[in-house]
């Protein structure tokens, strides 16, 4: 009767803590504000390509005044296109670390505590078994939880990286084929 009673409290404790960890939500993107076009009078010939680390050369003998004036129709080109503007980029926000109690030494202790009394049981009692199993499990539990935690956390600052280097890429495609279209050659 005691072992029913310990086997049903586990049970509730163990799907408490499987509600709690599969509740959390991903948090979405804030929209960015429209990008503002930089100030062209106070800008050299070819500010923008070397702002993407491009080497723009004139293969059809255009002048300075001639590059820049292309390179910021290119830029505009590319903005409208890619929706992305390099020298104001939006920042792409990691999901917030995540800290505090993970569930790992509830369900751990559950299932410790399982283990435990099942042991218990055999050796004469289940109660001591179930109790040294709750306490072997949560610790490992709360280990393995924190490891999960810390995992989740660099994956999410790596997605958070890759996704901004896929939007600079992106406007560089962009740029890299407007200026080519007016007779550029880049590299």
């Amino acid at each position: 009767m005691k072992t029913e009673h310990l086997i049903k409290a586990f049970t509730g404790i163990l799907l408490t803590a499987l509600a709690v960890a599969f509740s959390h939500t991903l948090h979405a993107q804030q929209p960015t504000p429209p990008p503002t076009l930089p100030d062209t009078s106070k800008m050299t010939y070819n500010q923008i390509s070397q702002g993407l680390k491009l080497y723009v050369y004139p293969s059809k003998g255009q002048s300075k005044q001639q590059q820049k004036e292309d390179e910021f129709e290119c830029y505009k080109w590319a903005m409208e296109q890619s929706g992305i503007d390099p020298l104001n980029p939006p920042k792409v926000e990691a999901a917030p670390e995540k800290t505090g109690p993970t569930g790992g030494a509830v369900v751990g202790a559950a299932k410790g505590a399982a283990a435990g009394a099942a042991i218990g049981a055999i050796t004469g009692d289940a109660g001591d078994g179930a109790a040294v199993g709750a306490i072997v499990g949560g610790l490992s539990g709360r280990r393995q939880g924190k490891q999960a935690q810390a995992q989740q956390n660099q994956q999410a600052q790596a997605s958070a990286a890759a996704a901004e280097q896929e939007m600079k890429n992106s406007f560089a495609k962009a740029f890299t084929v407007c200026i080519e279209g007016k007779g550029y050659t880049v590299k």
